[in-house]
């Protein structure tokens, strides 16, 4: 080697070594550096001293011009007072996101993170400690990246709680599906895991990230046939705001102990959310009671004027918006009209003192004023944290118990290996990476398609696109038939991608897109065997012609299953792992399209043929219903001869009929109050057999019904579940905890809550078991 390549070795090893220490000497963002003399003795640095009392000094000591800034997610730095600027938006739907300002991966010591499945995928696992370990792995790989100084911001917008009301909303797919307990129960342990809490809801010390549980409320309903979520106008119910919008939210607050709520876009009953007084600030922060910030959605202030012109001005719309409650504004609009809207009166100064409390008091929870984080709780949390081995196992798992097996005549799958001499696979979603991640997604640590998988397993693997995009609006149906005619084995990926459904897409037809129907039946006619249908999607589709065609021995639902779901998918083919899952939403007909997805009613309407929404109201028939899903073992439920068959509500409170139901007694439940409530509770106990051939886990479902679904009844609502591992012959006994005001009420017209006097069923599978309430 001459000179020349010596000195260039030598600098690039300079570089090199320079870039090295710069990697290991970075250093979060953080005020109240002990080493800064300046601020070390300022009472909003002294850690001994209550946080309010911290807070109020901060507040006290910046000026009106500071104060405006703060209330935008892009907060500038207060160099004066060693506060750095801190970006408010990051997302952490299922796994960390470059969507916001505040997560930084290219270029940098950690170039990715752990990609879970998309939310409706993990849903169908109904396993909430599953859920809690996704938004722990998160929520400690999002401290890696800050401790790393490749995060300034660790405020996590995420989860989306929102009801999947109807299938072609194209957000479906970032919640827990169509049920509030569900999407209640989610709600509470991905954040508890996220923040750092117990999984009972225990917390010591600051918090590991915050949580953000949105968009409140009634927002499902993105861009449908000319009607915009901006302009939308959700008319909803006392009754269906009580029994399936709020109860998500009120479950992050209260359970999950959430340290942020998020405003939607969209009107409720005339008033935008984000400028609702009554719904932020008396229902979240003092009767909920919520201990943070609420956040709005990006630009929604801004369009409180310019969409729905609910104000006149946007210093209208700043004012409403800060006296309704909103702490945080996602975007500009409040440093760039608050200042006009104090000189014009609308807004006062300690309006915006308020708002600041609230955000400064959450970064300081974050311990962000409380010097060097990497001397604190999770500083020492290093970067091979994120996307560890024991993430990427649990991001498989997570894909393995969601998955749904929807069809399996006379057992086409699992398939032997030994026995698949070819096998060929068809699809445009086999080989498509983007296609396994669903939206709100970041980089992954690394991603196996199904077609990778496959061919590991089985060398004699020949594929075929068939379609030029998921759309299929060309196909090679002649080359795709040739290839199915001359293999053992033919298994298809079809089903959606995020150029179908999305934020700010709906759909508008629940069937296949394009010339996918088509494509399946050729090659299911040309197969050698019965053919495995593989979909993927969010939203629910209408197979209708799959169901019932004999030529398709098996059908899989795979969600969006993240990093993983090539393996995931593989080993539940050749029977490595044993399906489990089961759907979070109904899966309607197309016919459900005649519907308008402008209309909420959760109920229906018999005089004019309206037929409701979800598994608690739909009166049509489901191509597959709520909580459906096939095992490759079969089971059986039995209720035990302990559980209760009656519960006497001793009380000086007297049943009452409804306006609306004058035959049936019913007790009000906030008059009867918490202590009777709470003697009111009782246990049912499943027991629960794995007939085999295989072991699994086993989501155990537990619905309850009234002895009549008139006056708005639900046909059944799910009151709880557990996912239980049984092998092959295994028995066990489930206990459901279960309270009669909590698990046996219904929500009347007027949004109250009331016990009916009489007969309850608790249903699990086809078993009933009957409760009396007894006065």
């Amino acid at each position: 080697m001459g000179t020349r390549g010596l000195i260039f070795s030598g600098a690039l090893l300079l570089l090199l070594v320079a870039r090295t220490v710069l990697v290991i000497s970075a250093t979060p963002p953080f005020a109240c550096d002990p080493a800064n003399p300046s601020t070390r003795n300022l009472g909003f640095c002294q850690t001994t001293l209550p946080i309010d009392k911290r807070v109020s000094d901060l507040i006290s000591r910046l000026t009106l011009e500071e104060k405006i800034q703060q209330l935008d997610d892009q907060a500038p730095e207060i160099p004066r007072l060693g506060v750095p600027k801190y970006n408010w938006w990051s997302e952490a739907l299922h796994g960390l996101s470059n969507w916001g300002h505040g997560m930084h991966f290219s270029g940098r010591t950690i170039p990715g993170a752990t990609s879970f499945p998309q939310v409706i995928l993990t849903a169908a696992s109904f396993n909430p400690d599953l859920w809690y370990r996704i938004g722990q792995a998160i929520g400690v790989e999002a401290r890696a990246l800050y401790n790393a100084g490749q995060a300034d911001g660790l405020t996590l917008w995420s989860p989306n709680v929102n009801i999947f009301r109807d299938p072609r909303w194209g957000r479906g797919q970032e919640t827990p599906g169509e049920d509030p307990t569900t999407a209640s129960k989610y709600a509470v342990s991905f954040v508890r895991g996220l923040q750092g809490d117990s999984p009972t809801g225990g917390r010591s010390g600051q918090l590991m990230t915050s949580a953000c549980c949105k968009h409140l409320t009634a927002y499902d309903l993105d861009r449908w046939k000319g009607t915009v979520r901006y302009t939308f106008d959700a008319r909803v119910t006392a009754q269906d705001m009580e029994d399936t919008f709020q109860p998500p939210f009120r479950s992050c607050v209260q359970d999950g102990r959430a340290s942020c709520i998020m405003c939607s876009y969209n009107r409720v009953n005339g008033v935008p959310t984000c400028a609702d007084y009554n719904l932020l600030t008396k229902q979240v922060k003092k009767t909920w009671g919520l201990d943070g910030y609420i956040a709005s959605d990006c630009a929604a202030v801004d369009f409180i004027f310019g969409a729905s012109h609910y104000a006149k001005t946007l210093e209208e719309a700043v004012s409403y918006a800060l006296k309704a409650g909103v702490d945080i504004n996602c975007g500009k609009v409040m440093n760039q009209h608050v200042g006009s809207a104090i000189q014009k009166g609308n807004i006062s100064e300690s309006d915006i003192d308020k708002a600041l409390f609230n955000a400064f008091s959450l970064r300081m929870k974050l311990g962000l004023f409380n010097g060097n984080p990497q001397k604190l709780p999770s500083g020492n949390i290093p970067p091979n944290q994120v996307c560890s081995t024991e993430h990427k196992n649990l991001a498989l798992r997570a894909a393995q118990d969601g998955i749904v097996l929807l069809k399996n005549t006379d057992n086409t799958l699992p398939l032997a290996k030994s026995k698949v001499t070819s096998l060929g696979v068809i699809g445009p979603n086999a080989d498509a990476p983007p296609s396994l991640m669903g939206n709100y997604n970041g980089p992954p640590c690394e991603v196996i398609t199904p077609l990778k998988a496959l061919q590991s397993s089985i060398k004699n693997t020949r594929f075929l696109a068939g379609c030029n995009i998921v759309a299929c609006n060309v196909t090679k149906i002649p080359e795709v038939v040739e290839l199915a005619s001359s293999v053992d084995y033919v298994i298809m990926f079809m089903g959606l991608d995020q150029n179908q459904e999305r934020e700010d897409l709906d759909r508008t037809d629940l069937v296949l897109p394009g010339m996918q129907q088509t494509l399946i039946s050729k090659v299911a006619e040309a197969a050698k065997k019965p053919i495995i249908l593989v979909l993927l999607s969010g939203g629910p589709l209408d197979i209708t012609f799959a169901k019932g065609d004999p030529r398709i021995g098996a059908i899989l639902w795979a969600g969006y299953p993240g990093e993983a779901g090539g393996s995931a998918i593989s080993s539940i083919i050749f029977g490595e792992h044993n399906p489990g899952g089961k759907l979070p939403v109904t899966w309607y007909p197309q016919e459900f399209t005649k519907v308008a997805m402008t209309d909420m009613r959760m109920r229906p309407d018999r005089a004019t043929g309206y037929p409701g929404r979800s598994y608690r109201f739909y009166t049509g028939k489901p191509v597959y219903q709520f909580g459906y899903g096939l095992s490759y073992s079969s089971h059986s439920y039995e209720f035990e001869a302990e559980a209760a068959t009656s519960i006497y509500l001793n009380n000086s409170s007297s049943p009452q009929a409804t306006s609306n139901d004058p035959s049936t007694l019913s007790y009000d439940i906030a008059s009867l109050g918490f202590n009777t409530c709470r003697e009111l509770k009782f246990s049912a106990m499943v027991g629960v057999k794995n007939h085999g051939p295989m072991p699994g886990n086993h989501p155990v479902l537990l619905f309850s019904r009234w002895s009549s679904t008139e006056h708005g009844r639900p046909m059944k609502q799910l009151v709880g579940f557990q996912s239980v591992y049984l092998e092959a012959g295994e028995s066990t006994k489930v206990e459901f905890s279960l309270s009669a005001c909590e698990h046996l009420s219904r929500v009347v017209d007027d949004g109250k809550r009331v016990l009916d006097k009489g007969s309850h069923f608790l249903i699990v599978g086809d078993e009933e078991h009957q409760i009396n309430i007894i006065s």
